[in-house]
């Protein structure tokens, strides 16, 4: 990676890891805690992403390879669910799971915001252009399933403590725990759909030559990031 190419994903790595402070710091400024946030997908998902762009920033400024291609398909398609269900699901009042939206603060309704759009979005800004190409799997979709599926079981597992379920879709007490069942199937399908649909656009780049492919030239490739940016 040039120098020029390096410091561009340097300043988008940098700028997910303040989004992410921001959102949170930003929401916990609402009624919620920093702890009564921590049980949320949204929160869990956006730490991860936050400490991974920061890893591989450092490791771009030092001019070291990228963290694996696999790991940051993964943390890229958690914080993708994140944006993808919120938009569709929770804040969509026309979806059967549709949470009511508070009258949020300025402060918190723009953490929010950072939390659920912003940060995914230069997520995938950040994988689409500065990933290496063609190393992702189809197997990987259905690995990349780990993470929800656990984050299913510490939900459930919590909720038979505190009584509380952070999402509708996976509310035992609403739904049942047979509910529960069927909309995390549902969901899991979808997600693993998602996880397809990575690998097949990592493939379909690597084949066309874009940004992140190994076989690209650099200075070609921080040409066009830098006059997209710049324009």
């Amino acid at each position: 990676m040039s120098v020029r190419r390096r410091r561009l994903a340097v300043i988008l790595r940098l700028a997910i890891v303040i989004s992410v402070l921001a959102g949170i710091v930003l929401t916990a400024l609402g009624p919620a805690t920093v702890t009564g946030l921590l049980p949320y997908f949204t929160i869990q998902s956006n730490v991860a992403v936050g400490l991974f762009a920061g890893y591989a920033a450092w490791r771009a400024w030092r001019d070291r390879p990228e963290p694996p291609s696999a790991l940051k398909g993964a943390v890229t398609l958690y914080i993708t669910i994140t944006g993808v269900v919120y938009h569709l699901v929770l804040a969509n009042p026309a979806s059967p799971f549709a949470m009511v939206q508070p009258d949020r603060a300025f402060g918190e309704a723009l953490g929010n915001q950072f939390l659920h759009t912003v940060v995914p979005l230069l997520a995938v800004a950040d994988w689409a252009l500065f990933d290496r190409r063609g190393r992702l799997r189809l197997r990987y979709a259905a690995w990349w399933l780990a993470f929800p599926l656990a984050y299913l079981g510490f939900a459930l597992v919590r909720g038979l403590i505190v009584h509380r379920y952070p999402y509708p879709f996976i509310d035992a007490g609403q739904l049942g725990y047979a509910g529960v069942g069927l909309s995390s199937l549902f969901f899991a399908f979808t997600f693993w759909l998602l996880g397809l649909l990575f690998v097949g656009v990592d493939r379909g780049l690597a084949r066309r030559g874009t940004p992140g492919a190994t076989t690209v030239d650099d200075a070609a490739v921080t040409d066009s990031v830098a006059s997209a940016v710049e324009g």
